[in-house]
């Protein structure tokens, strides 16, 4: 699970750079492209921390947590600006659509580690 949450910090950090300066002109950049790479590093944390035997049910555990905020913001954005835009999507909507996506399967992947590392402990 360590590897898993390393790497979508790591896509997150990527998707993050790229809508910051890849889809917006110099004179329009804003700091608000860069709110995947802010979900990104503290996952990267979490996977670093994780890494001790002692830490890793917290770290991961935390981890969920980046990951649910990185489903459910975005989409609180999305929503009412999509609306506004009579549902045209642009690049700005389109990484909100991906940091959802990226954050939502690393939810999915991380609980049903969970569930499987919690009947492994309830049978062994």
């Amino acid at each position: 699970m360590i590897r898993l949450v390393n790497l979508f910090g790591l896509l997150l950090i990527g998707l993050g750079l790229l809508a910051y300066f890849g889809f917006a002109d110099a004179a329009e950049r804003s700091w608000t492209a860069l709110i995947p790479a802010f979900a990104g590093v503290p996952l990267l944390v979490c996977g670093w921390i994780g890494r001790r035997e002692g830490a890793r049910k917290h770290a991961m555990h935390a981890a969920m947590v980046v990951a649910l905020l990185g489903v459910i913001l975005p989409l609180g954005r999305l929503i009412p600006v999509s609306i506004k835009n009579g549902f045209v999507f642009d690049s700005k909507s389109g990484t909100m659509i991906a940091m959802s996506v990226l954050s939502l399967v690393l939810l999915v992947l991380g609980v049903r580690s969970f569930i499987a590392a919690r009947r492994k402990s309830e049978t062994g």
